[in-house]
């Protein structure tokens, strides 16, 4: 895998939390909680081994390092092992100085995974073979979790211990019952029912690129879904490791599909104009107007925490989601796209980690987080009946139902790509002031030697 350690390291300690942290995070302000210097009293490479103590460092804080925590009361009276959190929402900066000082935690929980195979790339991260079963991990994580930190030599380096999920459609519950709307089966059925939307005279689409420095994210979203769709998981992979340029002509079939929705003549509120200058965060906001202004909006689980309060207080009532569907024609499966934090083990050496490590990656870790919602157990043997609603049950069954998952390409390419040209190129695109063609060109040029 060509990562450009030092290149990639240093680009994103400039970046700091980029924006799928934030996603992970619910809403979550980042603020509170936790060490604001991604601290912990640790020495070089962890707590002492067989001292009893852990010491865990992660991207999330506030509320949701409280039900973190929580969810480790047990674990920790059962064990007699007292395991300690700090989060940064600067995590990346702070796990690369923390490294470097050679003051690893025992444990970090990584949002990107890049950044997790730039460690171990260095050496510093102990293979997940040396302490759990592959296979047995396998059996029960939702299929392809585990290749987002696979280096080239087939070694697994982390474990996911949550998820988020993007390939999600939400719409108004009501509006799309009363509208006799049916879930489409492929990308086609969806365009075709975008027809019979319009025809109702509703808008089918709530999309909003808006979010500041990042304004674009959405749209690499929509093209990831796409790549999967249309080229298959082998060739997306294939794609954000530079193994094809991304000038590619499955990466070009894969804009123009999007595309089909972005251009189309009354498909989207506001039209492209809209799209730009709409904040991600409202832009499904208009469908729970009466009547509604758009009724369809592509985006992950994590959208509730920018919901009305009366809406996000009542999903079952207010929502419908389905799964983004697969494109005729394309690959022939239900692929999943998404994200998770990546739990990686740095202290080798203590039996104390190594176990809060395996209860991490297990079903059976996060019962206590998922009763208090924004949580996704990234393994299809959870039991679900913890999750708060009926929706979010809908959402975890969709990923447990995909063939294949796939993390989030713009968090695994390089900076330079990820978070800066492909940002910048989807606005341009969507603007209309480069077309496919020129588009995905600079964004290979871009791409760092």
């Amino acid at each position: 895998m060509h990562r450009n350690r030092g290149v990639r390291l240093a680009a994103l300690a400039g970046i700091g939390a980029l924006v799928l942290t934030g996603c992970l995070q619910s809403g979550d302000d980042g603020g509170g909680g936790g060490s604001s210097d991604g601290g912990g009293t640790a020495g070089a490479g962890g707590s002492e081994p067989g001292d009893g103590k852990v010491d865990v460092f992660g991207a999330f804080t506030g509320a949701e390092q409280k039900a973190f925590e929580a969810s480790l009361k047990t674990f920790e009276s059962d064990s007699d092992i007292d395991v300690t959190y700090n989060g940064s929402s600067d995590f990346t900066t702070f796990i690369s100085s923390r490294l470097r000082g050679g003051d690893a935690p025992d444990i970090a929980l990584y949002p990107q995974p890049g950044i997790l195979l730039d460690a171990a790339a260095d050496g510093d991260v102990v293979p997940i073979d040396e302490f759990l079963d592959k296979g047995s991990l396998e059996n029960t994580l939702i299929p392809g979790f585990l290749d987002a930190v696979t280096d080239d030599e087939d070694t697994v380096f982390g474990a996911p211990m949550r998820m988020a999920i993007k390939s999600i459609v939400w719409v108004p519950k009501k509006a799309w019952a009363s509208g006799g709307y049916e879930e489409p089966k492929t990308f086609q059925e969806l365009l075709k029912l975008s027809d019979q939307i319009k025809a109702d005279g509703v808008t089918p689409w709530c999309i909003g690129y808006e979010d500041g420095a990042a304004t674009g994210w959405v749209g690499t979203d929509w093209i990831e879904e796409m790549m999967l769709r249309v080229a298959g998981p082998d060739v997306y992979d294939q794609w954000w490791k530079h193994e094809i340029p991304f000038n590619d002509e499955n990466v070009k079939k894969s804009f123009d599909a999007y595309g089909e929705i972005v251009f189309a003549d009354g498909y989207v509120l506001g039209g492209p104009k809209g799209i730009l200058s709409t904040p991600f965060g409202d832009a499904g906001n208009p469908s729970f107007e009466k009547p509604p202004a758009c009724m369809m909006q592509r985006q992950g689980n994590f959208i509730t925490g920018f919901y009305p309060p009366d809406v996000a207080k009542n999903l079952d009532a207010s929502v419908t989601v389905f799964g983004f569907p697969p494109y005729e024609g394309g690959f022939d499966g239900n692929p999943v796209l998404g994200a998770g934090d990546m739990a990686a083990l740095f202290n080798g050496e203590d039996e104390d980690a190594k176990e809060v490590m395996k209860f991490l990656t297990s079903p059976d870790f996060g019962a206590e987080w998922a009763k208090n919602g924004g949580w996704l157990s990234p393994h299809k043997t959870f039991d679900g009946s913890n999750y708060p609603d009926e929706t979010t049950r809908q959402i975890a069954q969709i990923a447990i139902d995909a063939d294949v998952f796939r993390y989030d390409a713009s968090d695994l390419m390089p900076p330079e790509v990820g978070a800066d040209s492909f940002w910048k190129g989807m606005v341009a695109w969507t603007s209309g002031q480069e077309d496919t063609a020129k588009v995905t060109e600079d964004i290979e040029n871009s791409w760092p030697s």
